[in-house]
């Protein structure tokens, strides 16, 4: 059993930067890649990239230069920094147990834990 819960959306403006935190808990949580996703309304839910047990990364490459993802295995916490976040990033942001990692356009297929999402709403 594996629980997700984010937090640290909330409003920005336009240029501004968040850290999004997900704290992972259960047995197993530490054995899996840990991913990041948004979803827009009215969208499909978009991988951003996903974090494998030995800390190796991936970052979907429309945000890699804004966006970084990271963990604190310690803590068991993962985070997704966004700096210059535009209004196209307004979006309800989502972590994620995976049960691999692999190609970013296929992660919602190794969703095996979602956490409950947290808004982030980007004023201009």
């Amino acid at each position: 059993q594996v629980q997700l819960v984010e937090s640290g959306g909330g409003s920005v403006q336009a240029g501004g930067s968040l850290r999004l935190s997900c704290v992972y808990s259960g047995d197993a949580a530490s054995t899996y890649c840990m991913g990041w996703f948004r979803q827009v309304p009215g969208n499909e839910r978009e991988g951003l990239g996903w974090i494998a047990t030995d800390g190796q990364s991936n970052t979907r490459q429309s945000v890699k230069d804004r966006f970084t993802i990271s963990k604190d295995t310690a803590k068991r916490i993962l985070y997704l920094k966004m700096n210059n976040i535009q209004p196209d990033d307004n979006a309800t942001y989502s972590c994620a147990a995976l049960t691999w990692c692999g190609h970013l356009s296929l992660m919602p297929n190794y969703v095996h834990t979602w956490g409950q999402g947290t808004v982030v709403t980007v004023s201009s």
